[in-house]
């Protein structure tokens, strides 16, 4: 395949695809990274364009990248140009078009692995002619310099610049180790729960705990200092599981150890705050098919998937 593509047709649509790329990922090795192409492609791609338009659209030195004058007029009429043309293509398609092409999403380390993989493989059995690339990390991405279509986090969402659709709830109970029990009677009350060594999720705990009872609505808070602090639900746990202390863990991911009698479900009638689980992504004027009908099947298919979450 020839990707040193000529400036006729819809081709100049590709030209203006890979220059906003370059300016919205910052240098032209993320950009090819993100296009699935060559740094020197991605670089004659740029010289073409300039070359059509008779003008120099950045300045480039070894160390940095900046717009020129005309380079700004023409990254913000290329951004407008692209929208319109996508409207263009989803209008003629019409609205039952399946689509094509390729969707970057984030999603959380455990989640992603996990409870998420099922409803990403329905998306692409369903539009079999969409690629995925699902990146797993539990930091807000740069969706317009890391090229993110949209991410799936857990937890709130505080930046007002994004949209954050709300898909669901993640249930989280405390657990613990029987050993760390030593024998006596699983605590009932969450009161009787602060006086055991505890483990912290720094991601959504550090140095309290807010335990509220299912029917009452009793609330109890009282502090830790624990024995170990981690970012990681899988680390919480194995810590866990070897009686290094109590903790607090989504219950989807300690069902099975619940049930195996490895863990046992401290003050049964009391549950931490749940997490939201929000899909996010930037905003935009027209958005894809591809994205569209993501978020389409993603509003339909999370709430299921955690809906199916239920203690032993």
């Amino acid at each position: 395949m020839n990707t040193d593509l000529p400036a006729a047709g819809s081709d100049r649509i590709a030209l203006l695809e890979t220059f906003v790329r370059i300016v919205e990922a910052g240098n032209l090795s993320a950009a090819a990274a993100q296009l699935g192409s060559t740094q020197p492609t991605v670089s004659r791609r740029l010289q073409q364009l300039e070359r059509m338009l008779g003008v120099r659209l950045l300045q480039r030195s070894t160390h940095r990248m900046a717009l020129t004058d005309d380079g700004s007029r023409c990254y913000e009429r290329a951004k407008d140009l692209l929208a319109g043309w996508q409207m263009l293509e989803s209008d003629v398609r019409g609205a039952d078009d399946q689509p094509s092409g390729h969707l970057r999403v984030v999603a959380p380390h455990a989640f992603g692995q996990q409870q998420l993989i099922g409803p990403v493989a329905d998306y692409l059995q369903r539009y079999p002619r969409m690629t995925v690339e699902w990146l797993l990390h539990d930091r807000m991405p740069d969706f317009i310099g890391e090229g993110i279509d949209c991410a799936i986090r857990v937890g709130e969402v505080g930046d007002p610049s994004v949209i954050a659709l709300r898909l669901a709830e993640v249930p989280r109970i405390a657990v613990a180790s029987p050993a760390l029990l030593d024998g006596r009677p699983v605590p009932a009350h969450a009161a009787d729960l602060a006086e055991l060594p505890w483990l912290a999720l720094r991601t959504f705990y550090r140095d309290e705990v807010t335990l509220t009872h299912a029917d009452t609505g009793e609330a109890v808070t009282f502090p830790i200092r624990p024995r170990l602090s981690t970012d990681g639900l899988q680390a919480i746990r194995n810590a866990a599981l070897r009686g290094l202390g109590a903790a607090i863990g989504s219950q989807w991911a300690l069902v099975e150890d619940l049930a195996a009698g490895r863990l046992v479900h401290l003050a049964p009638d009391w549950r931490a705050a749940p997490l939201p689980v929000h899909l996010v992504y930037p905003p935009a004027r027209h958005q894809p098919a591809r994205l569209r009908r993501f978020i389409e099947a993603m509003r339909v298919a999370v709430p299921i998937a955690f809906r199916t979450i239920q203690a032993p």
